[in-house]
């Protein structure tokens, strides 16, 4: 069993996943009080699933970008399970998992997610070999998303009314997917992480680290 934390904004999300099924998801938007709220959720999640903590065998945490605080929080739980647990724990960049649940084709997307400030994390990708293949990663204003769309591309994740009207006057090249399908589901998180695990790809709590977007940053090839 696999236990999936994603605290990288508000919107928080836990998953039980045992290779075959998502056996329990749960997903909340919180008021900054992840401390207080994470472990008694994590608690609650595995009591309703009819299982505890020593059944599970390895630990996924989303790493951002995201939050400052609520990055810490999760990744502070996460790994102080896996060392006292002695488990197996997988970092998973949100926006790849956010992007891993929409489906491929033919157009780029760009999965975005709240970074505080008005602005946007926003992650680029495109299909290859059906697959989302990241391309690069930058902070953006909504309008400064808007003007980098050119052509038609999909956009999921975190968006405010607002925003959506903004990036709906592009309507014939910004593709929104809807609020539903933009939600940031844990079970995808569980899913990426749970592969990575079957690879033998784990990392190190002591040197695992959020990823953290500063404006103006370069945008990675």
């Amino acid at each position: 069993m696999l236990l999936a934390l994603d605290t990288s904004t508000r919107t928080v999300g836990l998953a039980l996943y045992d290779g075959a099924q998502v056996v329990a998801e749960t997903i909340w938007t919180g008021t900054d009080f992840h401390t207080v709220e994470l472990a008694p959720a994590v608690s609650d999640t595995l009591k309703r699933s009819g299982t505890d903590i020593s059944k599970i065998q390895v630990l996924a945490v989303a790493t951002g970008p995201g939050s400052f605080t609520g990055l810490r929080i999760g990744m502070a739980l996460a790994k102080g399970l896996a060392l006292a647990r002695n488990l197996p724990l997988i970092g998973v960049p949100t926006l790849d998992f956010l992007a891993a649940g929409q489906p491929v084709g033919d157009y780029p997307l760009a999965a975005v997610l709240r970074a505080g400030r008005g602005r946007l994390a926003v992650g680029w990708y495109k299909a290859s070999k059906g697959t989302w293949q990241p391309t690069g990663m930058e902070l953006l204003t909504a309008a400064e998303l808007a003007q980098r769309i050119e052509s038609a591309t999909v956009i999921c994740g975190e968006l405010t009314e607002d925003e959506r009207r903004l990036l709906g006057r592009k309507r014939k090249i910004a593709l929104l997917a809807s609020p539903a399908a933009s939600l940031r589901r844990p079970g995808f998180l569980a899913e990426c992480a749970w592969r990575r695990w079957q690879t033998g790809k784990v990392d190190d709590p002591a040197t695992l680290a959020p990823i953290y977007l500063h404006h103006g940053d370069p945008i990675p090839e």
